[in-house]
């Protein structure tokens, strides 16, 4: 396993971690939670917070062999598509107040986006 392709993936593992653990307690901060300004229901956060740890197995398991990476930039690739497609849904418009911006979740979005393409250059090169 490449160094730097390992330390990218255990960074992911390390988010994800401080991303189940802010839905867990509900602490509603950019980064952690995408639409941290939005109504929510605590009993979702804490579901969310367990689906989450599915994540920081998946990473820490890539991170350990390079055979499961794909499947970590898959979901990856799978999750930063999914956010997509919540910021451009009329359920993301209906919550907003009249004028409320996307831009912090397309920014988060994007940092998602932006670890993906590090992670598969990161593992394209590995050879």
């Amino acid at each position: 396993m490449p160094k730097y392709l390992r330390l990218g993936l255990l960074a992911c593992m390390v988010y994800f971690i401080a991303m189940s653990t802010a839905h867990f307690f509900g602490i509603k901060v950019p980064v952690l939670f995408v639409y941290y300004d939005t109504p929510f229901y605590a009993y979702q956060d804490k579901i969310i917070s367990f689906a989450v740890v599915s994540y920081v197995g998946l990473f820490w398991v890539a991170s350990r062999d390079i055979t499961a990476v794909p499947v970590a930039l898959a979901v990856l690739a799978a999750t930063v598509l999914g956010l997509s497609s919540v910021n451009m849904s009329n359920a993301l418009a209906s919550v907003l107040v009249d004028g409320q911006s996307t831009w912090p979740y397309w920014a988060q979005t994007a940092l998602l986006a932006v670890a993906w393409v590090a992670l598969v250059g990161l593992y394209l090169r590995r050879k």
